[in-house]
């Protein structure tokens, strides 16, 4: 297991000894931003796969930290792929992708083939890989894809996202230690999955004979305003007397809807998850990582 820093590392150790797998799993830090720190890690590690999950994760960090969100993911992306270019021997490469760059898909959910249209320095950066992916792939014949990933939500999301928001702040509501949540934008629709199920197409991918990018969704779309309201109701309180949207928390070019069609990932590999919003909230509040 890779880090770009000691907190980072520490901070996935102690989510693998929740899984109870970290015994078996040793620390190294990795700068993936920096080709010869790349270069001798996957040098010595000889790994004959790879999953790039790395990099800045938040849509609303980025509008703050664009810079930053480039290096760490289109810039890191590539050093990973010109490394297991220049090693040669057929390591399989992953690289996580994001339904956020197609933008505003309208009525029409997207899939493999939808246009890319951006609008967040997070989907610039995560597009700018996803072209990185196909043109090594293409050029150099190496086993390499994109999975595009639509939200996945599990107890480990970091509380800075908006459906940890909601769960935190519904428990401190339930425990007596608060009273509201504020919100931005409640009206915005999003595919909203289980993780767990999807880093078992991302090992799919890899297994497959020949490379390709796919869409990992659940193919439902629901808005946060209804995402918070199941979370209202596995807590038993009630989202009008507690829930505030106020325009300070909004985004400065927020996607309003987004819907996904997983369709060819079923079709070609056999994958799917279509697990409903409400038992994906119940596992969140009650803290269930499987």
């Amino acid at each position: 297991m890779v880090g770009t820093s000691r907190d980072a590392q520490m901070a996935d150790l102690s989510r693998l000894e929740r899984l109870g797998i970290a015994a078996d799993v040793e620390l190294v830090s990795l700068a993936l931003n920096d080709f010869r720190s790349v270069l001798k890690v996957v040098s010595s590690a000889k790994p004959q796969e790879i999953y790039n999950l790395a990099g800045q994760t938040s849509v609303g960090l980025s509008f703050d930290q664009p810079v930053e969100c480039m290096d760490s993911i289109s810039v890191a992306t590539l050093n990973l792929m010109e490394v297991i270019r220049y090693l040669g021997g057929g390591i399989r490469f992953f690289s996580a992708g994001s339904s956020e760059c197609f933008g505003q898909t309208g009525e029409m959910p997207a899939t493999e083939e939808t246009p890319l249209r951006p609008r967040s320095p997070y989907a610039v950066a995560k597009a700018a890989a996803y072209w990185q992916v196909a043109t090594y792939r293409e050029a150099y014949g190496m086993h390499a894809c994109t999975g595009i990933l639509a939200n996945h939500e599990s107890p480990l999301r970091p509380k800075r996202f908006v459906t940890q928001k909601i769960i935190e702040g519904v428990r401190a509501i339930k425990a007596g230690r608060a009273t509201r949540i504020q919100l931005g934008n409640l009206d915005i629709w999003r595919d909203w999955g289980w993780a767990a199920d999807y880093v078992h197409a991302m090992h799919r991918m890899l297994q497959a004979e020949a490379p390709g990018d796919y869409l990992i969704a659940s193919g439902t779309t629901t808005s946060l305003q209804q995402f918070a309201q199941a979370t209202f109701a596995v807590a038993g309180l009630d989202l009008a007397e507690h829930l505030e949207s106020i325009e300070a928390l909004k985004r400065p070019a927020d996607l309003a809807y987004s819907a996904m069609n997983p369709c060819r990932i079923e079709a070609e590999l056999g994958w799917a998850s279509r697990r409903p919003i409400l038992e994906i909230v119940e596992k969140m509040y009650n803290d269930e990582l499987f």
